[in-house]
C-alpha cells in the first residue's frame, strides 16, 4: 500500500471513529469498535453542537428491534410499538400537572407490574388495567370508585389516563420488564444566527456548560464529560427522586441520628415532624444536610441511594453516581453533561422545585415552618432566575446550576441552564462564581440576544 493511500485509510478511520463515537456517547450503546485505538483521536475533534432529548433513547430501542411502549406526553398519545414500528396509537385523556406536584416520571423507564384493576392510596379510586412503569407512575383506563361511578377531573396526579378500551389494549401489550419511554418534551427547532461570537470570559473553573434547554443548543463548553464532585448539587436529585417515589403529604419525625451532619437547620429538632413536601425548603434553600438526612428517613439511606442512583441511568445521566443524599461526601459525582439533563429534567417535570429553589410559597399539605429561612441560592431575588443550586466542599471548589430565562430581540422566551463545575475560590470563592456567572449573562445577551 503506497504512503498517500495508507494515510486516506488512517483519516477515514478516524472520520469514522468520531462519528460512531458520537452515536454511541448520545445512545449509550457499546460498539467493540470504540474500543479501538482510533477512539482516544476521536475525542480530540468531538464538540457536540445540540444535546438531544429523550427521543434518543427510541433509537436504541430502534436498533435492539424491541417491543416497547412510547408516552409522548407533547403529542399526547400513547404508542405501541412492535420490533420498532408503532403497532396501535392511542389517545392521552390526562396526565398530571408539574405545577400542582403532578410531574410524570419521564425518561426510559419500564413495566414494574400490572393489575386489571388497582387501589390507589393517594387518590382512594380503583384504576383499570393499571401499568406500573415507575415508582407511583401507571398507564390506567377511567378511574372510579368504590361504587363504580367514574371519577373525572382535569389532570391526573402524574398516571396516564386513557379510555378504557385503550388502556386494555395497552395493558394486554404489557410484559413485564418491556421498555416505556416516556418523553416530557422534544428539542424545539429555534435556531441561533450562525455568527461567530466573541470569546466568552475566562474561568478558571474545570468544567462548565451553557446551553438552551430546549432546543439543546450548545453556547459554550469545557470538558463536560469529567466527573467531578458535586457537592450540594447532589440535593437536586435527592428532592427529585423523593418527588417521584414518596408520598409527599407524608409526616417524617425527626431523630437525634438525623442531625450529625456537617451543619444545622433551625427548626430542625428531635421529635418535630415535618411534611416530605415540606422538608424541600431547608433542602433547596439552605442546603440543610439534614433536611436530606431527615427526608432519606422515608425509605432508609440505602433505598434512598439506589433510587437516585437508578434515576440517573433512566433520565440521561450515566456518569452520576451518589454516595449520600446531601453532596459532603467527595465521592458525589457527575459531569457537566449529565447536570444539563437534570436541569432539564427538573425545570419539565418538577418546576415546583425552581420555585422552591427560589424561596416562594408553593403547596405542602400543610403550614410550612421554613419560609423565614436564609436563602443561599446566588440569584434567587433575581427576575430572570428560574431556579438552580449552589455547591461546596474543599474536594470540589464552588459549583454551580442555574437557569435563567433570556429573550431575543422578538420577544421569545429561552431557558438557557449555566453549568460551572469546581471553580476555585478562598473566602470571596462563591462571590467568585456569582460575578463569573453574571459575565457569561453578559456575554449571551451581547452576542446572542442583543438587548442590553
Amino acid at each position: 500500500m503506497g504512503k498517500k493511500a495508507y494515510l486516506i485509510l488512517i483519516a477515514t478511520a478516524v472520520v469514522c471513529a468520531c462519528f460512531l463515537q458520537w452515536q454511541a456517547a448520545d445512545l449509550n450503546l457499546e460498539f467493540s469498535l470504540l474500543e479501538s485505538s482510533f477512539v482516544n483521536t476521536a475525542r480530540l475533534f468531538r464538540r457536540p453542537e445540540f444535546l438531544p432529548d429523550f427521543s434518543v433513547f427510541r433509537n436504541r430501542l430502534s436498533i435492539e428491534k424491541s417491543n416497547w411502549l412510547e408516552v409522548n406526553l407533547e403529542k399526547k398519545e400513547v404508542a405501541i410499538y412492535k420490533k420498532d414500528m408503532p403497532e396501535k396509537i392511542v389517545p392521552i385523556l390526562r396526565w398530571g400537572d408539574p405545577m400542582e406536584w403532578g410531574g410524570t416520571a419521564a425518561g426510559l423507564n419500564e413495566v414494574i407490574f400490572k393489575a386489571k384493576s388497582n387501589f390507589s392510596n393517594t387518590a382512594l379510586v380503583f384504576m383499570p388495567w393499571a401499568v406500573n412503569f415507575y415508582g407511583k407512575y401507571y398507564l390506567h383506563g377511567e378511574p372510579y370508585d368504590a361504587n363504580g361511578q367514574k371519577f373525572i377531573s382535569e389532570n391526573s396526579g402524574g398516571c396516564v389516563q386513557m379510555t378504557d378500551a385503550d388502556a386494555q389494549a395497552v395493558y394486554e401489550e404489557s410484559t413485564k420488564g418491556i421498555p416505556v419511554l416516556v418523553i416530557d418534551k422534544s428539542n424545539d427547532t429555534f435556531r441561533y444566527p450562525r455568527k461567530k461570537p466573541a470569546p466568552m470570559p475566562k474561568t478558571a473553573a474545570k468544567s462548565y456548560l451553557v446551553a438552551d434547554l430546549d432546543s439543546g443548543f450548545v453556547f459554550a463548553e469545557k470538558n463536560i464529560e469529567e466527573k467531578l464532585p458535586v457537592a450540594s448539587l447532589t440535593k437536586l436529585i435527592t428532592a427529585t427522586t423523593l418527588s417521584e417515589n414518596a408520598a409527599l403529604n407524608t409526616s417524617l419525625s425527626v431523630k437525634k441520628h438525623m442531625l450529625d451532619a456537617f451543619g444545622s437547620t433551625t427548626g430542625l429538632t428531635p421529635g418535630a415532624r415535618f411534611k416530605v413536601a415540606e422538608l424541600f425548603y431547608p433542602l433547596l434553600v439552605e442546603s440543610s444536610n439534614d433536611a436530606a438526612l431527615v427526608l432519606s428517613a422515608y425509605f432508609g439511606i440505602d433505598r434512598t441511594l439506589e433510587l437516585m442512583n437508578d434515576k440517573t441511568a433512566r433520565i440521561m445521566m450515566p456518569d452520576s453516581r451518589f454516595v449520600d443524599p446531601h453532596g459532603y461526601d467527595p465521592g458525589n459525582v457527575s459531569t457537566a453533561k449529565d447536570l444539563f439533563y437534570l436541569a432539564r429534567y427538573v425545570s419539565n417535570n418538577w418546576p415546583l422545585l425552581w420555585r422552591i429553589a427560589r424561596g416562594e410559597e408553593v403547596r405542602i399539605f400543610g403550614k410550612n415552618r421554613f419560609l423565614s429561612l436564609k436563602n443561599k441560592n446566588l440569584f434567587f431575588d433575581e427576575p430572570d432566575f428560574i431556579g438552580g443550586k449552589t455547591g461546596y466542599i474543599k474536594a470540589s471548589d464552588y459549583n454551580g446550576l442555574f437557569v435563567f430565562r433570556f429573550l431575543t430581540k422578538r420577544e421569545v422566551e429561552r431557558r438557557i441552564v449555566i453549568i460551572i463545575l469546581g471553580a476555585p475560590g478562598l473566602e470571596e470563592g462563591e462571590q467568585n462564581l456569582k460575578q463569573e456567572t453574571l459575565a457569561i449573562i453578559d456575554w449571551l445577551k451581547e452576542n446572542y440576544f442583543n438587548r442590553p
